[in-house]
């Protein structure tokens, strides 16, 4: 599914201006069009249009008269609000793209568990598989680096190649916690996956770092 976030309209007719102001193609000191030209060439209102003047007012780029209309100011500033544009828009895409990641993360998590989950609770399982499902205890040291951070932010799944499928915290036991469970000390993780990837775990909880 295409995500990719498409520009107000008055954005658009904004950078477009400053676009033609920067080449050159409207000088400084030239009188723009009046809004309902301008509306009818860019198809859009005459409201659109005042808009996006506005905003290129703010930044300097052009200045609205009352009653004589908006006049080309500065190309200078007109590369740089194209230039803090195309910053944020590429902001913006690296936003839009973590939280899709996070959002298949959470929802792998949380199949990951509820499948885990059954597994545990079914002794007709267990008593009839050849192999029992190797699960792990480790515990958060009282010290650990880990402490308040979430399980998303640890990428703890790529770090040790395990599957957190419960924290227990006292008497209380969090099933399939999400990406956004933050780990506190005393804390045990219940983790499905190798040997190695509970070493690994409990490598990742006795850190006095963690570069995330």
């Amino acid at each position: 599914m295409d995500t990719t976030a498409v520009p107000a309209q008055y954005l658009q007719i904004a950078i477009d201006l400053a676009k033609r102001i920067a080449q050159g193609e409207l000088p400084e000191g030239q009188r723009l069009y009046g809004r309902s030209v301008m509306a009818s060439e860019y198809g859009v209102s005459p409201e659109t249009i005042r808009r996006a003047l506005r905003l290129l007012a703010d930044m300097k780029v052009v200045d609205v008269r009352p009653q004589s209309g908006a006049v080309v100011l500065s190309a200078d500033s007109a590369k740089r609000y194209i230039s803090n544009f195309d910053r944020g828009s590429d902001e913006q895409a690296l936003r839009r793209k973590l939280r899709g990641l996070l959002e298949e993360y959470a929802e792998l998590n949380r199949k990951t568990g509820k499948i885990v989950t059954a597994l545990l609770q079914s002794r007709d399982t267990f008593s009839s598989a050849r192999e029992p499902l190797p699960n792990y205890e480790v515990r958060v040291p009282a010290d650990s680096a880990l402490l308040g951070r979430s399980i998303g932010e640890l990428k703890f799944w790529q770090s040790t190649g395990g599957t957190i499928v419960a924290i227990r915290r006292g008497q209380h036991q969090i099933l399939s916690p999400g990406p956004y469970a933050e780990l506190f000390g005393g804390d045990v993780i219940i983790l499905v996956g190798s040997p190695e990837a509970a070493k690994a775990a409990a490598r990742l909880v006795s850190a006095k770092e963690v570069n995330t």
